[in-house]
């Protein structure tokens, strides 16, 4: 995962090989409570590997969500 700030813009990239149901919008609202100062940056990969979505920010809306490429491997 990356985050980077465009002007306005908050972009969260989210690289992996499979994704559960939701599971980008849960990330994106993890991400979002830390930038509201609701969780601490360092908490987040043990949140992320915890798997535990109760421990993880709300389901972000899909507003604004995009799914840029899909690659597979040859």
């Amino acid at each position: 995962s990356r985050v980077s700030r465009e002007g306005d813009l908050i972009y969260i990239d989210v690289r992996g090989d499979g994704f559960l149901y939701h599971m980008v919008r849960m990330i994106a609202g993890t991400f979002i409570r830390v930038g509201k100062g609701k969780i601490p940056p360092e908490e987040v990969a043990e949140i992320l590997a915890s798997g535990d979505s109760l421990r993880s920010g709300p389901t972000a809306p899909a507003r604004g969500l995009c799914l840029e490429e899909v690659s597979y491997k040859k």
